[in-house]
């Protein structure tokens, strides 16, 4: 799994003229999977997640997580993620999941940290999405389970 990670001070997501999740402040979670990902990914990135000390204490240090803020997460599935633009001009799409298995792992995966304690707003998988997003910092981490 590769996640793109944006610190965010609020974010939304529309598909269509609908608004299928929003936030005030947290994380912004970009969300790609290939092939060869299990559960255990999902479950090793979403631990790491809610622990990533990238908010800032009182001294304006970067010390504090996501639970220590109770901030929240709008996840949003993202298969080009894994593109491949080594060759050619456009990107080759292979490396990312077939659809079936990407939303199984990407549901369990927003399972997961709701488990955690933190409120998960979401995408539509497989929709065409607007999102929108203030980044806050900017502060934006690119996390892999391999």
């Amino acid at each position: 799994m590769k996640i793109v990670v944006q610190r965010s001070k609020a974010a939304k997501v529309t598909v269509g003229e609908k608004i299928t999740g929003s936030i005030t402040h947290g994380f912004v979670l970009l969300v790609g999977i290939t092939h060869e990902d299990t559960f255990e990914d999902a479950a090793y990135l979403a631990d790491k997640i809610v622990h990533l000390r990238v908010f800032d204490d009182e001294e304006g240090k970067m010390n504090r997580s996501l639970l220590d803020i109770q901030g929240e997460i709008l996840s949003v599935s993202q298969f080009t993620l894994y593109g491949d633009c080594r060759k050619g001009r456009r990107p080759n799409f292979m490396n990312a999941a077939r659809p079936e298995k990407a939303l199984d792992i990407y549901l369990r995966f927003n399972e997961m940290l709701e488990e955690k304690g933190v409120h998960v707003e979401k995408g539509e998988f497989g929709a065409m999405m607007d999102v929108s997003l203030t980044n806050d910092g900017p502060v934006t981490l690119i996390l892999e389970s391999k």
